[in-house]
């Protein structure tokens, strides 16, 4: 055989090598970028979490992007339908995010992503949602303080059983343990 018709050969694998990646990826409804952090140990080993020693904040995204700008983005993916619009714990979620990727890569997100099983919303790290996230750490950090919990916002028992204030929560669903 030539070593141009090997050459050939060998090009046309490695395209049907990129299309079927791209098209994995795709599947998978990672957007376009180099994955710098993954919570996920198929593609890595499992990353320390994310900290801010100014807050106490610590966090695992389940991913965080390089776009080909530099630009980091966190997403992060739900296992439910997408409400009409993102719900407010979810973007705190995500603003918790941006803040550790500020403070642990040096460089302000400009959004992050909230992927749920139907659709995504893209949501911007606005000075807003960094202040409400400074305000409710300050609120958290006030009830660790007090010995109190704060009133408990549903009726779920498996919230309540992964509650960081169980021990403490007088309107706990979860029995004890």
């Amino acid at each position: 055989m030539k070593p141009s018709h090997i050459i050939l050969i060998l090009s046309v694998i490695a395209l049907v090598v990129i299309f079927i990646s791209r098209r994995i990826r795709a599947r998978s409804g990672v957007p376009e970028g180099q994955i710098i952090y993954s919570d996920n140990e198929v593609l890595q080993k499992l990353p320390r979490p994310l900290y801010d020693p100014a807050t106490g904040l610590a966090g695992k995204p389940d991913y965080v992007l390089k776009g080909k700008d530099g630009a980091l983005i966190p997403l992060e993916y739900k296992s439910s339908p997408a409400p009409a619009s993102p719900y407010q714990t979810h973007i705190a979620q995500l603003t918790a995010y941006c803040r550790l990727i500020e403070v642990n890569y040096h460089v302000r997100p400009k959004y992050g992503i909230l992927r749920y099983q139907d659709k995504e919303f893209q949501v911007f790290y606005t000075r807003e949602l960094e202040e409400g996230l400074q305000q409710t750490l300050a609120e958290i950090r006030e009830y660790e303080a007090s010995g109190y919990a704060p009133d408990r916002s549903h009726n779920n028992p498996a919230r309540c059983r992964a509650c960081g204030f169980k021990a403490v929560c007088d309107q706990n669903l979860a029995p004890q343990s």
